[in-house]
């Protein structure tokens, strides 16, 4: 039975456990040509995709790891993933889904070592076939970024509904520079992040995550008069 877009945007997660099997190019050519259906104001299309698998996704992952590496502390982004000085009640949101995402992992706080490697799983694309890299021309501003984000989210709902699953990865920010080089980005675009997708391990523990939303009233104002 297809779900609605109700259940879609419900069930969807951040899925940080994927099966090994291949995703297609004609499956991710359908997904994005569902998605491309995304709006974008004055309909500019703003984006790029830069698509990975195979043997390019494992050249990609290879030349990150070696680049970790050499130097774990490097920051290669452009963009801030969080503003400085994170401030209430946005510090806690995010606090409060990293500790849960590490409970169910077992992995205690103090075990600095355990979340480093963790981590760099995200650089591994968490075991999925495929990896997804958005783009924009650096001319665009703050209007066609939120273009972007419709089209990602777009393509994770129809990669959901085909029963597919998606991790929007901000973590490759850190990593810009080196991505840009392996798959030849040009200087003209500036990457944003990445995406990994596959068929999801739904036995593996941290699949289990549920992030809690706000209710309406810390969020909604309705204007009535």
């Amino acid at each position: 039975m297809t779900k609605s877009a109700s259940d879609l945007i419900r069930t969807r997660i951040s899925t940080r456990a994927f099966l090994p099997d291949p995703v297609s190019e004609a499956e991710i050519r359908a997904i994005l040509d569902i998605a491309k259906f995304a709006p974008s104001g004055g309909n500019l299309q703003p984006w790029k995709v830069h698509v990975v698998t195979g043997a390019a996704r494992d050249r990609l992952v290879a030349a990150v790891l070696k680049a970790i590496a050499e130097n774990p502390f490097a920051d290669e982004a452009e963009l801030k993933v969080y503003p400085d000085n994170l401030w209430e009640p946005h510090r806690t949101r995010r606090f409060t889904v990293g500790e849960q995402m590490y409970a169910l992992l077992g992995i205690p706080r103090e075990d600095k070592m355990a979340r480093l490697m963790n981590l760099r799983k995200n650089f591994e694309f968490f075991g999925a076939p495929a990896g997804l890299f958005f783009t924009l021309d650096r001319r665009f501003d703050k209007g066609q970024w939120a273009h972007l984000g419709m089209f990602m989210q777009s393509i994770a709902l129809v990669a959901e509904e085909r029963g597919l699953a998606t991790c929007m990865q901000e973590a490759w920010t850190t990593r810009a520079k080196t991505v840009s080089a392996v798959l030849g980005v040009p200087d003209t675009e500036q990457l944003y992040c990445g995406m990994a997708l596959g068929r999801p391990d739904r036995a593996a523990a941290v699949n289990r995550l549920r992030s809690e939303r706000a209710p309406l009233a810390e969020f909604v104002a309705f204007h009535r008069d």
